[in-house]
């Protein structure tokens, strides 16, 4: 009985090293989102709008630096594109503050606003380690009505950005 019990340990302590290394790897633990005004994946999480699984994750809208989606090109958040799932509209004036809650800092190249089919902003970081809370006054200038913002926080040492949609009524 004894040499089984020693026999198994062994065997367990070579598996162990090949399951780990054999299990697929999660994607890194999560990062940011606009959180006011709230962007679709902050009434997810606050239960204000019904979601999937984003409302677990409303910081992990990461993908490829230059996509315009509202997922990030990613398929696990991609009720985020869908602009009739009833979306609640923030009033908001031309000139904006826009706040980002980041769970995780990641080097900053820049942050971009789209409004209109266009860009309307963007703020330099220049690689900078930003606060776990960043804030941006965004001027929308002739731009008003109902429209859906897309705001972009680019990674300075990766080729990814994290992407966060805010639907807004610009008075």
């Amino acid at each position: 009985m004894k040499n089984k019990r020693r026999l198994a340990v062994i065997i367990g302590a070579g598996i162990a090293p090949l399951v780990a290394v054999t299990l697929p790897s999660g994607t890194a633990s999560a990062h940011g989102y606009v959180n006011s005004p709230p962007s679709r994946q902050a009434q997810c999480a606050d239960g204000s709008v019904p979601c999937g699984q984003i409302k677990w994750e409303p910081q992990s809208v990461e993908g490829p630096k230059g996509l315009r989606s509202c997922s990030g090109g990613n398929s696990r958040f991609a009720e985020l594109d869908d602009d009739s799932k009833g979306w609640r509209v923030s009033d908001i004036n031309r000139q904006e503050t826009f706040s980002w809650r980041l769970t995780v800092q990641h080097r900053t190249s820049t942050w971009q606003y789209y409004a209109g089919g266009q860009k309307v902003a963007e703020f330099n970081d220049g690689g900078a380690v930003p606060g776990s809370t960043v804030h941006h006054n965004v001027n929308f200038g002739n731009i008003t009505g109902k429209q859906k913002v897309l705001a972009v926080w680019n990674i300075a040492d990766t080729g990814n950005a994290f992407y966060a949609c805010i639907d807004v009524n610009i008075r």
